[in-house]
């Protein structure tokens, strides 16, 4: 059946070789964990820690984090084989093209266009708002009508978020080279403030703070309706806070804080040793940012006791507890900056799906034309980067966050699959990284994405299975059509 064919490894290899659609290859093992370390350290550190150690798991949301980072870990096993053994753009859509079939991969490339382009929106409206804080501070106000989209607090257009998208995606343009150094500049300055945080605080925790370390549970509030997590509409599993159930409930929250490293694996066409960086990078970043993320949690709940920790800022929060609020200034700093790189970074990728799928004929040709001076996808990246500054400028994406979510658990999970379809159809690919524990490690990717994907609200679930009809929709009138892998079988 055409909806299932494959595009060969070896086709997508070759692929990158024409002239007009060739990417530099610009970018060593390093570059790419500082690209993941980017785009994972955002608003996760600066305010998830403060709600979960509240709301779930209390002192011992550190154990939350590390066992999320486990979750993350077994899925980026499976990036790691797929992207150097098919070192091509396109992350999980490529891969799905390879092993699932092209419509399944349609569907993956189409799930990605949805996760990154409103990923990207959401964190820039974030940015503006960690922008106006830090200016606030320094007497500056920013009106209302600038700060917010239209409806909302009386705005009209958030400028400070299409600005910060307009700029990302005029750096993209430039190159990938300078893309990657203005990234490592950043992440290099928020890093060190984060590092700042966790020695400073050490000298304010206290141990009465750690006890009890695991809270006795509680029962929750039961959410009703569409609000509801599917696991609770499906099984009638209510949610509960602290005690271990709460501890693994806090799973399902934090894990979102590690959502990006995938990204590593959209510039695999543009590593100069794919075979040997990209495991590198994809595990690299996940190791440094999920110990960042220990010991921040640990700091902050010693410093100040949970039941009395900030939700919106616990970090600056507990500092001007402990008397020194000059810290808070720093802190939103470091927010600004991490932000900034992840908009980056969420761009970077989204235009590398879009440039995959545009080469395969699934969406316009001309979409993957590369600059000839700078060697980027330029088209694709202005016209996502326009298309992201209006949603970030125009319209509340709150909501729709989890949409986010839901798409990269998604992607995970067909990757998950995808390594063990391979392994069957294709043994004799060279790996020059291998999964370990195949089938075991991807079935735990797969069992431990479905678990998180059961934990969002019925709502985020109607929405992700809209976007994926207008997908299909999409594809049965242009892409299966258009598609270069089934005109070259036409013509044969």
């Amino acid at each position: 059946m055409d909806l299932f064919r494959t595009k060969t490894v070896e086709q997508s290899i070759s692929d990158t070789e024409v002239k007009e659609h060739r990417l530099r290859r610009d970018l060593g093992a390093l570059d790419l964990v500082v690209f993941g370390v980017g785009v994972i350290i955002g608003t996760g550190i600066f305010v998830l820690t403060g709600q979960v150690a509240r709301e779930k798991a209390g002192p011992a949301v550190a154990i939350s984090f590390v066992l999320a980072a486990v979750v993350c870990g077994l899925a980026a096993l499976c990036y790691a084989e797929f992207s150097s053994t098919v070192p091509v753009a396109g992350s999980a859509y490529t891969f799905s093209y390879a092993t699932l079939g092209e419509f399944p991969a349609w569907i993956i490339g189409w799930d990605l266009i949805l996760e990154l382009a409103l990923g990207a929106a959401v964190v820039a409206v974030g940015w503006s708002g960690y922008l106006d804080s830090l200016l606030a501070s320094a007497g500056i106000r920013l009106p209302d009508e600038l700060l917010n989209p239209p409806g909302q607090n009386g705005g009209v257009v958030n400028v400070p978020a299409v600005l910060v998208v307009l700029a990302v995606t005029a750096v993209l343009v430039a190159g990938v080279k300078i893309s990657a150094r203005v990234n490592t500049a950043v992440v290099a300055i928020k890093v060190a403030i984060v590092l700042l945080v966790i020695f400073a605080g050490l000298f304010f925790v206290k141990g009465e703070n750690y006890r009890p370390f695991i809270p006795p549970q509680q029962p929750n509030e039961s959410v009703k309706g569409a609000a509801a997590p599917l696991i609770q509409v499906l099984f009638g599993i209510h949610p509960v806070s602290f005690g271990w159930l709460g501890i693994f409930a806090a799973v399902s929250i934090v894990f979102f804080a590690y959502i990006g490293f995938d990204i590593v694996a959209t510039a695999a066409e543009e590593a100069r040793r794919p075979q040997r960086d990209l495991p590198i990078g994809l595990i690299g970043s996940l190791i440094v940012t999920a110990v960042l993320y220990a010991a921040v949690s640990l700091v902050v709940v010693g410093m100040q006791h949970y039941t009395e920790l900030s939700v919106a800022a616990p970090l600056a929060d507990a500092f001007k507890a402990v008397g020194h609020p000059a810290f808070a200034t720093v802190i939103s700093i470091g927010a600004v900056a991490g932000l900034t790189t992840v908009v980056l970074i969420l761009l970077l990728g989204q235009s590398r799906v879009f440039f995959a799928m545009s080469r395969d004929g699934l969406l316009p040709g001309w979409l993957s034309v590369v600059h000839p001076r700078f060697g980027t996808p330029y088209r694709s990246t202005i016209i996502l980067g326009s298309v992201v500054a209006v949603l970030a400028g125009l319209i509340p994406l709150a909501k729709l966050a989890e949409l986010v979510n839901i798409g990269t658990l998604f992607a995970f999970l067909v990757v998950a699959i995808g390594v063990m379809v391979l392994r069957r159809t294709r043994p004799d690919l060279p790996r020059a990284f291998r999964t370990p524990l195949v089938p075991l490690v991807p079935v735990l990717a797969v069992l431990a994405c479905l678990f998180v994907m059961l934990n969002l609200p019925v709502e985020t679930w109607y929405r992700f299975l809209a976007w994926m009809v207008v997908g299909a929709v999409v594809y049965f009138v242009y892409g299966r059509s258009h598609s270069r892998v089934g005109r070259s079988r036409n013509r044969v």
